[in-house]
């Protein structure tokens, strides 16, 4: 311990300073024994194992091992809550002190993470995953979805126009919007991906109510009478995941198909 004479005035001409090292290898003043001395103590570092990693933690020795935790949680990312502190084989309870337990500088300890944070951190990773998925499904139909939106509308500028269009296109556009609504019907799905597949059920409806709104205008006797057109040829190919679709035959231009569907709740 380093030592030097005091400032005359400042103290009797006897006295010393004395001086001490901190870990860090600094020299400071030594302080009086007083209450900030009972209350914290001398600096410690000491050395946490955790997994393959190390860490190290400069607090004072009469600190508690929760006041260790919540230095480590900024190191790991894991909450106080979270962590098991073990000293020489031994789980450390979090009111105890460090100089009470034989913790010194540069003692080591073992930190492993709370089984039950584990777990729930597992199951939050396995939800996630199902919600991505999810997510994809309904990005998915949402696709096939906008290609029937084309159909639909070109069925809308048809009627719209006085072209009689043949009742096969109003069935053969239906029985495609219900197969999307049977593929998210079969969608499993969690909080964001569940509201998703929600709004794309509603979208499905709408188009699936405009095609039969256009399918009573297309069949009103007072509208313009044309010749019966298909819309598209391709659309009878449509590949939507659930083989080819075989429409009905219609058998004549002026044939009326009455076959209600069931509304997709």
């Amino acid at each position: 311990m380093k030592k030097s004479p005091r400032s005359a005035g400042n103290s009797p001409p006897n006295d010393e300073i004395e001086w001490e090292m901190r870990p860090s290898g600094m020299f400071v003043q030594r302080r009086e024994v007083g209450v900030d001395d009972r209350n914290d103590g001398p600096m410690i570092i000491i050395s946490v194992a955790f997994g393959s990693s190390h860490h190290e933690v400069f607090l004072p020795a009469q600190s508690t091992f929760w006041d260790v935790k919540k230095l480590l949680a900024h190191k790991t990312g894991l909450q106080p809550e979270e962590q098991r502190l073990f000293f020489k084989g031994k789980e450390t309870e979090n009111e105890d002190h460090l100089h009470m337990e034989g913790v010194k500088d540069k003692s080591k300890l073992l930190l492993l993470e709370d089984a039950a944070s584990k777990e729930r951190k597992l199951e939050e990773t396995r939800k996630h995953n199902e919600m991505l998925k999810a997510s994809e499904a309904v990005a998915g139909v949402r696709a096939e979805v906008d290609m029937l939106s084309e159909r639909v509308s070109a069925l809308e500028v048809a009627v719209d126009g006085g072209t009689r269009v043949s009742d096969k296109e109003f069935v053969v556009s239906t029985e495609l919007l219900m197969r999307q609504l049977l593929k998210l019907d079969g969608i499993e799905a969690e909080g964001e991906a569940k509201l998703q597949r929600k709004t794309e059920v509603r979208r499905v409806q709408e188009f699936v109510d405009t095609v039969d709104s256009l399918k009573a205008r297309n069949s009103n006797p007072y509208s313009h009478i044309g010749k019966a057109v298909s819309v598209t040829t391709q659309w009878e190919t449509f590949d939507s995941g659930m083989g080819s679709l075989n429409a009905p035959t219609s058998t004549s231009s002026s044939a009326n198909i009455t076959q209600d569907w069931e509304r997709f709740d």
